[in-house]
């Protein structure tokens, strides 16, 4: 059988029977034709533009043949779908809604929050340790191992000839990648600012999907880019701000003026802004309530900086409320401004690229600097264990220590001792505390890198427990950070692990000049992961062992536990530092 489904989410205040309510009255709308002739060479459109995006990339084509496979369809059919799509009828489309959708062939569920009063508790047996037997394989294993497939060898992107750099207009940078493969474009303006930078920023990026424009409504607007394939994307973090254009490379000047038109001359209405600021405080409350993000975002920060961090540095609900159209006007319509630059991925030509650039990008001739962002001091981290009071059954903890500076001659040791001590499931650290003691759901560790020079790595370790193994998981975990085992099979199968991904590993289209991007802003002139791959051939055990002994072992450590906190032996978190409480209101910062 097949199955169309729907979804719907609530606004503050608003019933699940409202949306449902909806989403059955938009089903009406279809059944009595109550929608344009256009929109279905647009719908159309957009199928096509989503297919080709979809077919990029290799495990969705592995998966289209495996489902034409499974389901008996003909490749040719298959690959003609489209075709046969275009030619449906506004009628057949009406039809369809007619026969198919009624009052009584449809279930709707409702996710409810409450306490579920029906769970049945069973009690907790006896788990006894299982000795890890790391040296030996089993006869399966043994013969993949010993399998010969042909050789790959890796492929590393040369930032002089991968990408080609020039200027447009007010002396902007463009960096520019031929699309061979079909013909979609990706356009980016990339500002290096973020919510570091003001507060209000991340306001006025997230309103720019629903800006009108001189004689256009946001709905029209809309409407226009669906026509002509193509889409308009914003995203703004604490450190940079992506504006992005996307669709079919037939639409690209087209598309691009509108767009230029949207973010040079916006609209911006009280009711729609009132109505985005109450979402965007709705879904700052419901993160309250996401464990991962309470723990390795709010609580995180909250250690590593103390408690204004770049997790915590927002606008208050009080400040949001105040915010006015006119003010969120001036950040976007000022924000071609600034300095940025462009990223340009499609078929074009760069001379074509440059021209339609050149003619369309909105800016003054001399662009302004990008405020200064605020200064987060890195605390030096002791032992201290913060504790959140969070209604769950488990407990989730994590460890920090500080780490080094960037220097490139380290990366390739820090990613052998990340995948053979807590990288995945045949990492030191899984295999002992959750395979062998059963200690934890979950565990994992790394030594993060930062983005930027000015950064420093630093440790993190996370395992999720029972809270009545409160004291078994901190010390199974913290007696690994102190003594890494040595175990060659896994040591080798680390190594191997790390040589194979990046045999296989193929960055391409956009993503070279992301990379690119991402290797400029640690000063590196070239693809860091040849380094890897050369050096990880070389290393031994000693070799971890002395990294891990230098930059682990012995560190100050400091504990986050989030859990219930009657079911918290707060005399075994003493053995670890002096233990603070905190509310979520603290590591939120409202």
């Amino acid at each position: 059988y097949s199955l169309l489904s729907f979804y719907g989410e609530p606004k503050e205040g608003q019933r699940l029977e409202d949306v449902e309510s909806l989403i059955l009255a938009q089903i009406e709308k279809i059944k009595k034709g109550e929608f344009p002739d256009w929109l279905m060479q647009a719908v159309v459109t957009d199928l096509k533009l989503k297919k080709t995006k979809e077919l990029e990339n290799n495990s969705t084509r592995a998966d289209a043949m495996l489902s034409a496979y499974a389901n008996d369809i003909k490749w040719q059919n298959w690959v003609d779908m489209i075709e046969r799509v275009s030619k449906i009828t506004k009628q057949e489309i009406i039809d369809f809604a007619l026969k198919n959708f009624n009052e009584n062939n449809y279930v709707v569920a409702y996710k409810r929050t409450g306490e579920d009063k029906s769970i049945i508790k069973v009690e907790k047996p006896a788990i006894t340790p299982v000795d890890v037997d790391r040296d030996n394989s089993s006869p399966f294993v043994k013969s993949i191992e010993n399998s010969a497939p042909k050789g790959i060898d890796p492929k590393f992107l040369d930032y002089s000839s991968d990408i080609s750099k020039t200027t447009i207009k007010s002396g902007i940078t463009l960096l520019y990648n031929k699309n061979t493969e079909n013909k979609l474009f990706e356009l980016y303006y990339k500002f290096d600012m973020g919510k570091n930078n003001g507060k209000i920023l991340p306001i006025a990026i997230k309103y720019i999907p629903y800006l009108a424009t001189a004689g256009m409504s946001a709905a029209s607007i809309k409407e226009e880019l669906y026509r002509l394939g193509c889409s308009f994307n914003v995203f703004c973090d604490n450190e940079n701000i992506w504006v992005s254009l996307v669709g079919l490379s037939d639409n690209f000047d087209k598309a691009l003026q509108l767009f230029e038109k949207v973010l040079s001359k916006p609209i911006v209405e009280d009711d729609v802004l009132k109505n985005l600021i109450g979402d965007i405080i709705k879904e700052r409350n419901d993160n309250k309530l996401q464990k991962r993000l309470i723990l390795n975002a709010a609580m995180t920060n909250y250690a590593r900086y103390g408690q204004i961090n770049p997790f915590s540095y927002c606008l208050s609900d009080e400040e949001l409320n105040k915010l006015t159209a006119s003010e969120v006007k001036e950040i976007i319509s000022s924000l071609l401004g600034y300095e940025h630059k462009v990223l340009y991925y499609g078929p074009q030509e760069l001379t074509g690229v440059t021209a339609s650039l050149n003619g369309a990008h909105q800016v003054p001739a001399k662009l302004r600097l990008v405020p200064s962002p605020y200064k987060f001091e890195e605390r030096q981290l002791d032992k201290t264990v913060y504790v959140v009071d969070y209604d769950m059954q488990q407990v989730e903890i994590v460890m920090l220590s500080n780490g080094a500076n960037y220097k490139p001659e380290i990366v390739p040791i820090i990613a052998l001792y990340n995948n053979y001590f807590g990288g995945g499931m045949s990492s030191i650290l899984f295999q002992d505390l959750r395979e062998s003691k059963a200690l934890a759901y979950s565990t994992y560790s790394r030594y993060m890198p930062p983005n930027k020079l000015t950064k420093k790595y630093y440790n993190l370790s996370y395992i999720g427990s029972q809270s009545d193994k409160l004291g078994e998981a901190l010390k199974g975990l913290s007696d690994l950070l102190n003594e890494m085992p040595k175990a060659e099979a896994s040591f080798n199968a680390a190594k191997e692990s790390i040589l194979q991904e990046m045999r296989t590993q193929r960055i391409t289209k956009a993503e070279v000049i992301f990379n690119y991007l991402e290797a400029d802003e640690l000063g590196n002139k070239y693809d860091i992961r040849k380094n890897i791959f050369e050096k990880v051939q070389t290393y031994k055990f000693e070799d971890v062992n002395y990294f891990h002994n230098l930059n682990i072992k012995g560190k100050a450590t400091t504990v986050l536990v989030l859990g219930k906190k009657d079911n918290l032996d707060m005399k075994t978190l003493e053995l670890y530092g002096s233990v603070k409480l905190l509310t979520l209101k603290d590591v939120f910062g409202y």
